[in-house]
């Protein structure tokens, strides 16, 4: 079986001054197609700097991180960038939608990255936006859109390009209990209905709940919890 992403004794070390900071400590881990992974861990624990590994989004200082069986090291940075578009899509905490771009315009961005046609990108777009029921909403800018509604169209807009993965940094983060629930609900059905693999950074049980195995980060160090069941609400 292909991994999506494997970590190979992985150290990331910041130079701070005279003084060097581990923010990851030989960090291995494999991700098998169809996981569905949270990553916990305290302000400070190497959260963030796991999430740009994960993201193939830097490079470690020592270690090994493969993408789909590429050793990322090895690949140009357009390799790597076209790589990443087409394997992962990316759901941000503060949704990082381009103001001056509607929703549709939005979702379609990735597809342009990845020169999928005009037409055929509108009409997938339209299609996206459709089942997280955003239909009637697709024409408006994040100015005219709630919170909920932005991160659906966040949430579109990673699925684009029918990526393997998808990296949820804090989804729920600035939206309340109820809103963040649907959220999650709408990433839970990709996972389950589509057999793809989402990894989900958070610090709230609640949203770690829906996985299926939880990443403790501490230290810089990590340590892995399988789920004993599916918990999250059916």
């Amino acid at each position: 079986m292909e991994l999506i992403l494997k970590l190979e004794n992985v150290w990331k070390i910041y130079q701070m001054g005279k003084l060097e900071l581990a923010a990851l400590k030989n960090v291995s881990l494999e991700i098998p197609p169809g996981d569905f992974v949270a990553v916990m861990g305290p302000s400070g624990s190497g959260k963030s700097t796991l999430l740009n590994m994960l993201g193939c989004l830097d490079f470690p200082t020592r270690g090994k991180i493969f993408l789909k069986n590429k050793d990322i090291s090895s690949l140009s940075q357009d390799q790597l960038s076209q790589l990443r578009g087409r394997t992962i899509g990316f759901i941000f905490q503060e949704f990082n939608l381009l103001p001056n771009l509607n929703a549709l315009e939005n979702v379609m961005l990735p597809m342009i990255f990845q020169k999928v046609p005009f037409l055929e990108r509108d009409k997938k777009a339209r299609e996206i936006l459709n089942s997280v029921g955003l239909g009637s909403r697709m024409l408006h800018q994040q100015a005219e859109l709630s919170g909920g509604e932005r991160q659906r169209v966040a949430i579109a807009r990673a699925f684009a390009n029918d990526p393997e993965l998808v990296i949820a940094d804090e989804p729920t983060g600035n939206l309340d209990s109820k809103t963040g629930k649907m959220i999650m609900e709408l990433i839970r059905d990709f996972q389950q209905k589509k057999g793809k693999t989402v990894i989900v950074v958070t610090h709230d049980p609640e949203v770690a709940s829906y996985s299926k195995k939880i990443i403790n980060i501490k230290d810089g160090e990590i340590a892995i919890n399988h789920q004993p069941s599916w918990t999250s609400q059916p």
